[in-house]
């Protein structure tokens, strides 16, 4: 299949200069030679700091690489995902062996090697070089979506999500991922995804694998299946990719306006009581803590302030003073607190006090006075 090989993707990623791309030649004791590999490191990477980054492992690297890298720096920088390390193991010239299969679906020798060299080397090789949280997940395209599944198969807990991009189905292994995805003890993504212009006879695999996992009834499973109009073998994969990635890091996004109407204003428990479940979920599901974001501070004291909740609008305050006590939020919201309370002279200190510290992305020096003159007014009715 020289074509599968040489063909280009057709679709526009991009690579920022920021992102650290490395080069490296990992030694492996299973294979018989080096293998290539590519890392992208996260655009504010540091070696020293204690963050924790997703690890997504990229087969087939030698095409396939730049479009993840790309796709995971451009919905990172918009804060829609976490920053993640990302690499990918270049295969062309092992391709066949790397990913060989018997007859009845089964990994061969050289299939178990690479297997091995995956699992046992080159993840721990990873995880003992960079900082890597406990949140990895996996692509693979064509045969290498095919080979994902072992992944799963072998219960070694290597992967939290799989992202399958037109695989070409080796025999009855959607049965054994079906039976393996009901029986999950933990969160686990799972994304496939085809074309109405995929090859005819892989579509027809993807489509009937796609009725058999749809019948999971695990809640343990998030599973997404997608058939893009008019999208080849090859371009589904510009697709795919920023889908899936939406897809597995859903909890982590912003809160918007859909998440503010259905889920914060219709919870039962308090507004800030909502937004530690949510980030206490994104600790647990992806392995590290997220740094409370100015969005969400936002959402959360309009719902307080709409739900007529002084002690959520309180608590945020103080979280918010905690995690920013040298930017204007703290002094903001904290003042926002003592107004609605009705403690104006407090709540002026406050105002004033912003004024000598650091603006954030929404609040600045121009809002604080704004705020100042509004309770300079009031106090003098």
């Amino acid at each position: 299949m020289k074509t599968f090989f040489t063909t280009f993707f057709m679709f526009f990623v991009v690579v920022s200069a920021y992102a650290q791309t490395i080069h490296k030649t990992v030694k492996s004791e299973r294979l018989n030679s080096p293998r290539e590999i590519k890392i992208q490191l996260p655009r504010n990477y540091d070696a020293k700091a204690e963050r924790v980054y997703p690890l997504v492992l990229v087969l087939d690297g030698d095409y396939l690489f730049e479009p993840v890298a790309g796709n995971v720096d451009y919905q990172a920088y918009w804060e829609d995902i976490p920053e993640c390390i990302v690499v990918g193991v270049n295969q062309e010239i092992y391709r066949t062996t790397d990913f060989e299969h018997t007859d009845e679906g089964l990994l061969s020798e050289n299939g178990e090697n690479f297997y091995a060299f995956v699992h046992d080397e080159l993840v721990p090789y990873i995880e003992g070089n960079y900082k890597v949280s406990e949140f990895k997940v996996v692509v693979g395209h064509d045969e290498s979506a095919n080979f994902i599944n072992y992944f799963l198969l072998k219960n070694k807990n290597s992967f939290r999500a799989y992202i399958s991009l037109s695989p070409d189905l080796v025999t009855d292994i959607a049965d054994g991922v079906k039976a393996k995805l009901t029986e999950l003890q933990e969160e686990t993504f799972y994304y496939l995804a085809t074309g109405s212009e995929d090859f005819k006879a892989i579509k027809a695999e993807v489509i009937e694998c796609d009725a058999k996992l749809k019948t999971v009834e695990n809640e343990k499973l998030s599973y997404t299946f997608h058939n893009f109009d008019d999208a080849n073998h090859y371009s589904l994969v510009g697709m795919g990719i920023p889908k899936a990635l939406n897809e597995i890091f859903t909890l982590y996004k912003p809160i918007d306006g859909k998440e503010y109407r259905e889920k914060i204003l219709t919870y039962e428990g308090s507004p800030y009581d909502y937004l530690v479940a949510k980030y206490d979920n994104i600790k647990f599901f992806y392995g590290f803590k997220k740094q409370l974001v100015e969005n969400d501070i936002r959402a959360i004291a309009a719902a307080s302030k709409k739900k007529e909740d002084l002690t959520s609008l309180e608590n945020l305050a103080l979280l918010v003073k905690e995690e920013y006590p040298k930017s204007m939020l703290s002094a903001y919201y904290m003042g926002m607190y003592y107004e609605i309370e009705g403690n104006l002279n407090k709540a002026l200190l406050q105002y004033k006090s912003g004024l000598m510290l650091e603006p954030s992305q929404y609040i600045d020096k121009e809002m604080m006075l704004d705020k100042m003159y509004q309770i300079q007014d009031e106090l003098k009715n």
